[in-house]
């Protein structure tokens, strides 16, 4: 019974590896196809459904090159997913013989293949690498002139091998670019259905920011909520009735704090006191106070100092759990909000795509100087020193200064490499202007 319970086991298995091995070639043309869709979703609601092109509606500099990033990124999936969609067809030697064998199933997927294979075609055929290489010439060299010195681009070369000589000239129309787009802007106002256009985008972006900011608030409200809640009606009681810190009487002399530093911020409290009170003994000509009487008072203070760092030493312990308890809402609010989180990317692309360079280079700047700059020492410093009261942990000393020394560094030189890579190939006039700002 087991052997036989085994051998489906293995039989399932190997069953289901081969069905994956099978629809391999699926997946490599669902990806591009997706990317297809993509694509199409640009022109539709970006270009009138027309081609993606700066000819077509008056967008800025910083607007279009985010969609032709986009574009460029889209073209190379659907090119790398259609080489592997070829390989593995030519591979799966078996796939063509079940393709003869069967009839009305697999002669469906062959249909619904090629409906596929036309609609990438039908996206792909307005858009030529020739148009995208150029495209990226003139977008990285707004604030460079043009190194002469780099590669040109394949089809570049292969129109020069054919005698077609190439030039910029070739690239500028006759009139000058600003009246197609007049032109253009004219036709969508004379347009009848260009009312109901704009009330549709200005709705959907509406309904956008809504939901946009009712995450946000959802994000900060919801885990603060939890916070206080857990610490307040679940954490407390049963620190409260396990009595924790009079189990720590076994490893602590006096069984009230969480570390040492608390307890010297208690001790120079308490004497603190002592030295206030004979000094005003000492002033005080009229009534002045026996030893006895300071004794008891010096007692009844130390007793206040006690039960407070009893009390901030249970807090701490309370905002362990309470702070694991809310991270693990913030992360499931994550996981199950992916919808509302890709419109909240949208969102924020929009509003930050909608900045004047002069504004994005000064966002830069002052995130830059806050987190990595001159003075974020002292500020890091300040939130681990928070950090660690808050938990009831002594301050390591060693491990800020380590980590002052560390981590401002590499997240600077992240941020650099994000503004190189990405940054500077969408908007390169921001960049340009970052850095006279800061020079």
């Amino acid at each position: 019974m087991n052997n036989s319970w085994f051998s489906n086991k293995i039989y399932s298995l190997l069953q289901s590896v081969y069905d994956w091995y099978l629809t391999t070639p699926d997946r490599f043309l669902e990806i591009a196809y997706r990317a297809a869709l993509e694509i199409k979703s640009i022109e539709d609601n970006h270009f009138y459904g027309n081609k993606i092109d700066f000819t077509v509606v008056s967008y800025s500099n910083s607007v279009m090159d985010y969609f032709q990033a986009d574009l460029t990124k889209q073209l190379k999936i659907i090119r790398t997913q259609l080489k592997k969609f070829n390989t593995s067809r030519s591979l799966l030697w078996i796939s063509t013989k079940n393709f003869v064998e069967q009839d009305v199933e697999l002669n469906n997927k062959s249909n619904f293949i090629v409906d596929k294979l036309k609609f990438i075609d039908e996206i792909t055929s307005k858009y030529t690498l020739i148009e995208i290489d150029t495209r990226q010439l003139v977008t990285r060299n707004l604030s460079k002139p043009l190194d002469t010195s780099k590669k040109v681009p394949r089809q570049l070369k292969n129109k020069k091998s054919q005698g077609q000589e190439w030039s910029k000239a070739n690239t500028i129309g006759v009139l000058p670019r600003s009246i197609f787009n007049t032109i253009n802007r004219l036709q969508l106002e004379l347009d009848p259905n260009a009312e109901q256009d704009v009330v549709k985008k200005f709705r959907k972006s509406q309904q956008r920011t809504i939901i946009s900011v009712r995450f946000i608030l959802l994000l900060i409200i919801v885990p603060i909520l939890t916070h206080q809640i857990v610490k307040a009606f679940l954490v407390g009681p049963i620190l409260d009735k396990s009595k924790i810190l009079e189990n720590l009487q076994h490893t602590n002399e006096i069984g009230l704090f969480l570390n040492y530093e608390m307890e010297e911020e208690a001790i120079a409290e308490l004497n603190q006191f002592e030295e206030k009170l004979k000094f005003q003994n000492l002033i005080n000509d009229k009534n002045p106070l026996s030893k006895e009487q300071m004794d008891n008072k010096i007692k009844e203070k130390a007793q206040n100092i006690a039960q407070n760092y009893q009390r901030l030493s249970l807090n701490a312990i309370r905002n362990v759990f309470a702070d694991i308890l809310s991270v693990f809402t913030f992360v499931c609010l994550l996981i199950i909000s992916q919808k509302d989180i890709a419109i909240l990317k949208k969102f924020f692309d929009n509003i930050v795509y909608g900045l004047s360079d002069s504004a994005k280079a000064f966002i830069i700047i002052l995130f830059t100087d806050i987190f990595v700059g001159f003075h974020s020492p002292h500020g890091w410093e300040v939130i681990l020193e928070g950090i660690s009261h808050h938990w009831g942990l002594p301050a390591n000393h060693e491990f800020i200064f380590l980590f002052i020394a560390t981590f401002p560094v590499v997240l600077d030189t992240v941020f650099k490499y994000w503004i190189f890579r990405y940054l500077n190939r969408i908007s390169p006039s921001a960049v340009a202007t970052y850095h006279n700002m800061n020079e």
